[in-house]
């Protein structure tokens, strides 16, 4: 990332972390809660950040039926912007992008990042 962050992952947890002196990148969100700065003891708290491409409700029978040819119609629409959860909690959206070798998100916008909802 070039955002003046620390990055870590372990174990499938992303645990992001200002540098000290750090300024908030100027590309930031103006929907996040960037006024209330964590303590620094509360900044290695990992958290589980996923991307929901969609669902599907179906019944016990549809699920016993599915096979490897199987395809399953999401209710999400193709191109539409996808969201991202901290913890299960809905925080934004997103769109998939490659990075190298790897999937990952480009932000578009962060309108529910309220840590009372996604801490553990």
């Amino acid at each position: 990332m070039d955002m003046n962050l620390n990055e870590h992952i372990a174990g499938g947890d992303i645990i992001i972390d200002d540098l000290e002196g750090a300024e908030t990148p100027a590309a930031a969100p103006s929907g996040a809660a960037k006024s209330a700065r964590l303590p620094q003891m509360m900044r290695r708290i990992p958290v589980t950040l996923t991307l929901e491409v969609g669902s599907a409700r179906i019944s016990l029978q549809e699920l016993m039926d599915i096979g490897p040819s199987s395809v399953l119609p999401l209710d999400a629409l193709a191109g539409e912007p996808l969201v991202i959860k901290v913890n299960g909690a809905a925080i934004g959206r997103a769109e998939v992008v490659v990075a190298g070798e790897q999937y990952g998100l480009k932000v578009i916008d962060l309108d529910g990042l309220n840590l009372d909802l996604i801490a553990p």
